[in-house]
């Protein structure tokens, strides 16, 4: 993928995509897996990086794998 070292590059996410995709909105999804739609909103936008049990539990709430949902990224400032 990149030469960059793993510490250096970004979680990107499917989030909205598969939400939507789901039908489901922010509120009906934090709802669905006991969080706040703040917490949807900011793993969305990239602003939080979710623990390993929020991940699991929007994949599976999403019916999809962790690596489908999460993926890695070089920084988007350029670097």
């Amino acid at each position: 993928m990149t030469d960059l070292p793993i510490l250096e590059r970004q979680l990107g996410n499917r989030l909205r995509e598969m939400r939507a995709n789901h039908g489901l909105t922010q509120a009906a999804l934090a709802e669905r897996i006991g969080v706040s739609r703040k917490t949807i909103n900011t793993v969305e936008n990239g602003v939080f990086i979710p623990s390993v049990l929020l991940a699991l539990g929007l994949a599976q709430a999403l019916d999809t794998k962790v690596d489908t949902l999460f993926f890695m990224q070089p920084p988007s400032n350029g670097h």
